[in-house]
């Protein structure tokens, strides 16, 4: 009986052991899928936080007349990043010419003044135009 009783602790024992390992086993990998998701986590926030102040924001202000006939001024800003300066200019580019094509015409540059030239702080473009023709 005693050895009937032993045995039989034995198997216990064993049994407990390995349900022990499995359930060790399964917290270490649900442990690493968690460390796995948080890390996915972060990563997309970062890239979310990095796309964000990149992209930033450009506007502008209306066309105006200059003192000189036919030669019109716009200005763009910009913030948030290095290349804040591109869309500034862009964008001031892009509504001296749709200020042209209004009115069917063609849009020349004439000048452009930039300022700002730090990270992280607005930036401008100011240009002087003229509308031309079409040919």
């Amino acid at each position: 009986m005693s050895n009937q009783c032993s045995d039989s602790l034995a198997e216990a024992g064993k049994t407990v052991r390995i349900r022990g390992a499995v359930s060790i086993a399964r917290v270490a990998n649900m442990e690493r899928k968690r460390g796995w998701l948080i890390t996915r986590l972060r990563g997309a926030a970062v890239v979310a936080l990095a796309c964000a102040s990149l992209a930033g924001c450009a506007s502008s202000t209306d066309v105006v007349a200059s003192d000189k006939p036919g030669t019109y001024t716009v200005a763009a800003s910009a913030t948030g990043g290095r290349m804040a300066w591109a869309r500034a200019h862009e964008r001031a580019i892009n509504e001296a010419r749709d200020y042209c094509e209004r009115r069917g015409m063609q849009s020349s540059v004439e000048r452009e003044t930039v300022s700002g030239i730090s990270v992280m702080t607005e930036h401008g473009s100011s240009v002087s135009f003229e509308c031309h023709p079409k040919f």
